[in-house]
């Protein structure tokens, strides 16, 4: 379950790589729609680093 403080957060967190706003994948990720970067969010926390994400493929 995704933290209701992490949701209040949605609207000022931003990809660090492009500085585009992140949207919420599932429970256990946010996404950038702009770069593909995928942060794992783990136990309730965003993994916010470059060396932390996944870029999603098409």
């Amino acid at each position: 379950m995704v933290p209701p403080d992490l949701l209040e957060m949605l609207d000022i967190l931003a990809c660090p790589v492009c500085l585009k706003p992140l949207v919420l994948r599932g429970e256990d990720g946010l996404k950038c729609n702009e770069c593909k970067r995928v942060y794992p969010i783990r136990n309730g926390i965003p993994m916010l680093l470059e060396p932390e994400a996944m870029i999603e493929q098409l």
